[in-house]
């Protein structure tokens, strides 16, 4: 468990919990509406995460709930008590939904355990949520879960009626980083053409028209990232798929979080990537090289959707930080338009402030439900 604190303890109404969970980490914090009061990322190894290897992702919400605690106690703020206005969680694969805050409430429970839309750690963000605020008595919420769908409706369409794309991308990120690079420039939001390119351990390119993601790719589309493959040649996709190799499971397992760079390279790890480009790893550059190549691919794809007119192009997520990969990827889209990077991620602080939008009365909460 690693991380850090700043700030010193403010209790009461203030106060707003984020949670995003991630497949190896769970980050917390504390903010109000005057910025972070405290931060922490807990890490978890494989050997702690094989335990539930081929369970549903919510087998794990009372070992993640308890590592919470644990680095809540830790910082001085307690579970119970007078402690948060509210408490926000990262949305899960849920139905497709409109951007915004949603009321954690039991419908939202039953459509993560029911995993229709598939498992990750994201869906374990709402019922986390749930759990401490109903220890603080108080209400729960997520912010611009994974499924916020803005789509235009031809992007939907794959070539076959029996595949139909839907909107699965790290629209928390990408929403709140086209709201800062608006903001930085006093434009409003939906005045702006924006591509921004999430790079973390799931790689998304987006296309932003009038306030809206006009179009995506998705977390199993686009570039191949650490441990997804994106786009795979179909029929090669099917043969493989009947070969006999592989269980259905042990073939989405190979597409999503054993394919990329682990599946090249056995490590998930950038740094260590580049560290073996640095020691004269002629595969670990091929790797990279065509890593990079496939989100400039991308980002070209979308300024077609935006007929060419693009204000900004927007670099963000962990991989943003690596001054290799953006040095090899800016002479192939900074023709685009003018690039901005936001290196990381800043989604524990996109979820409190979406959440004190309700608070303040500028936005209301969603329900689930409302959206069938």
């Amino acid at each position: 468990m690693d991380g850090y604190s700043r700030g010193g303890f403010v209790s009461g109404k203030d106060c707003v919990l984020a949670i995003d969970p991630g497949t190896t980490s769970t980050k917390i914090g504390v903010f109000t509406r005057g910025g972070e009061k405290m931060t922490r990322t807990l890490r978890h190894s494989g050997e702690e995460l094989e335990r539930f290897h081929g369970q549903p992702a919510l087998a794990q919400l009372d070992y993640r709930g308890g590592l919470i605690e644990a680095a809540l106690e830790e910082a001085g703020y307690s579970r119970t008590g007078n402690c948060y206005a509210a408490v926000a969680g990262r949305g899960g694969l849920l139905p497709p939904l409109e951007c915004g805050a949603y009321l954690v409430d039991e419908t939202m429970i039953e459509l993560l355990r029911a995993a229709r839309r598939g498992e990750h750690a994201s869906n374990l963000g709402a019922p986390l949520a749930l759990r401490f605020a109903a220890a603080a008595g108080v209400k729960a919420y997520i912010v611009d879960p994974v499924t916020v769908d803005e789509w235009q409706p031809c992007a939907r369409l794959t070539g076959s009626p029996l595949i139909e794309r839907f909107a699965v991308t790290h629209a928390l990120n990408t929403k709140a980083m086209a709201r800062r690079y608006a903001r930085k420039r006093g434009r409003a939001y939906p005045d702006l053409r924006l591509i921004v390119v999430h790079m973390g351990s799931g790689i998304t390119v987006t296309a932003h028209r009038q306030g809206r993601m006009i179009d995506s790719t998705t977390i199993n589309e686009g570039p191949f990232g650490p441990d997804r493959t994106g786009n795979l040649p179909s029929l090669a996709l099917a043969r493989l798929c009947y070969s006999g190799r592989f269980t259905q499971a042990e073939m989405e397992r190979q597409i999503f979080g054993e394919g990329g760079l682990f599946a090249y390279l056995g490590t998930r790890d950038l740094l260590e990537v580049e560290q073996r480009i640095e020691a004269g790893d002629e595969l670990a550059a091929r790797v990279l090289e065509a890593m990079v190549y496939q989100i400039a691919k991308q980002a070209g794809a979308m300024t077609a959707v935006l007929a060419g007119e693009v204000d900004g192009v927007v670099l963000t997520g962990g991989m943003a930080h690596s001054a290799r990969v953006i040095k090899m990827l800016r002479p192939q889209i900074e023709w685009i338009a003018p690039i901005t990077i936001y290196p990381g991620e800043d989604e524990l602080r996109a979820l409190a402030e979406g959440v004190f939008r309700v608070l303040d009365g500028e936005e209301e909460a969603k329900r689930v439900g409302d959206a069938d």
